[in-house]
């Protein structure tokens, strides 16, 4: 069986490695992130199920912008400490594949909503430049882009970006499919993905390879990644064997943490703590999730969620707060938003009232069970939801199979 070498670029926690790696048949090389609490998750998570035990070396702490130290080494950095550089780590070892998907916010229709340029200062429109430097230094035969569908209609500086990243690639020899928008959209909902979440994949061919990269990349969209679809999974598909967690009559503290509800004292389940919730809120997650189940839907548009928000707070919105995730449907999207609160993934269930542990948002990225979280909750919920779920990247692997 052949064995497929890879360097994982913006690497996060490693969802996409872990979904690549779960086929057996992907070995990293390297893995770049510059996010601390990522590379520590990252570099456990090598050690404790894939047996890496260079760990420590091959996940490169380090600001994917500055290419040339990345590539030659740095030393005495305050930030970064010292590494010998990447092209020490792949040591004219061949690369095959480069995964990776530039930070997403700068791309996000909602971050250039939010935003009063509409991001198109922010640099992270242009973080694909140092992506592609990787390919340049190293040729693969493949390589993954991975991001948002708001990249298909950004235009920093005036110019599209899509328009600035094909002619970039072009120029590095490589091809990516001509209609973007009919093929590289994805909706991972189809491939097992138990939430309602669109992602543009880019596959790029490196044209000496492949004697017509247009009708190699045609036949993957339209027929090979295909072949992995499945059945659409639901939040209860999902969170069914998870333990319950019940608001607490009191709030009480452990090792100066203050609890609301019951916790999962099952050691073998990591990472089901719910995070704290006044009582308001409390009282407010059980209305939610309580009009749901009994089919009043006296609060499930966008109006009366805001009129509630205003009533029971005392504040306005301009966008509802709150969200109460469907049992037999998908969940919405999970975002990294969810570091900051968790009010639009409430449990389905009233009787717990309360919004998701770090634990539910993996299970419906469709992290492993045995994947370990090592942070605070709030960059755990953050990793978590930048991450690429690891599910739809082992099929993506799969299939990247049938063209390597």
């Amino acid at each position: 069986m052949a064995t497929y070498n890879f360097i994982d670029a913006f690497a996060g926690c490693g969802g996409l490695s872990e979904g690549f790696k779960a086929t057996n048949q992907y070995k990293t090389l390297a893995a770049i992130e510059w996010e601390k609490p990522q590379v520590l998750n990252l570099i456990n998570r090598l050690k404790t199920r894939w047996d890496y035990p260079n760990a420590d070396e091959i996940v490169m702490r380090f600001d994917i912008q500055r290419s040339e130290e990345l590539l030659n080494g740095w030393s005495d950095d305050g930030d970064y400490g010292s590494h010998p550089g990447l092209n020490s780590l792949i040591n004219n070892k061949e690369v095959d594949v480069i995964i990776g998907g530039p930070p997403c916010q700068a791309y996000s229709v909602a971050g250039r909503i939010r935003d009063e340029n509409g991001m198109r200062e922010d640099y992270r429109n242009y973080l694909f430049e140092s992506y592609l430097k990787i390919i340049g230094a190293y040729r693969p035969k493949v390589f993954v882009f991975e991001n948002v569908p708001g990249m298909l209609s950004a235009t920093p500086g005036g110019v599209p970006v899509t328009t600035l990243i094909r002619d970039a690639i072009n120029d590095l020899g490589y091809t990516i499919i001509d209609d973007l928008r009919t093929h590289a959209q994805i909706n991972l909902a189809e491939y097992g993905v138990p939430q309602l979440r669109k992602r543009v994949i880019l596959i790029g061919l490196r044209n000496d390879l492949y004697e017509n990269p247009q009708e190699t990349l045609l036949d993957f969209y339209s027929n090979i990644l295909p072949q992995y679809k499945e059945n659409t999974r639901t939040v209860r598909d999902t969170l069914f064997d998870l333990p319950r967690l019940f608001p607490l009559d009191t709030i009480q503290k452990i090792g100066g943490k203050k609890l609301s509800h019951s916790y999962s004292e099952d050691q073998a389940i990591k990472n089901h703590m719910p995070r704290f919730h006044s009582a308001r809120d409390i009282d407010i997650f059980r209305l939610l999730a309580e009009d749901i189940e009994a089919g009043r839907n006296e609060y499930t548009s966008t109006e009366a969620l805001r009129n509630l928000y205003t009533r029971l707070t005392g504040k306005n919105s301009n966008v509802h707060k709150y969200h109460v995730l469907r049992w037999d449907k998908p969940s919405n999207t999970i975002p990294a938003h969810l570091y900051k609160d968790g009010l639009r993934h409430i449990h389905p269930d009233p009787e717990q009232a309360r919004s998701i542990t770090v634990r539910e948002a993996a299970k419906l990225q469709t992290f492993p069970d045995d994947y370990e979280f090592i942070s605070s909750a709030g960059d755990n919920y953050k990793m978590i939801g930048n991450a690429v779920p690891p599910k739809f990247a082992e099929k993506l692997a799969l299939a990247l199979l049938e063209i390597l």
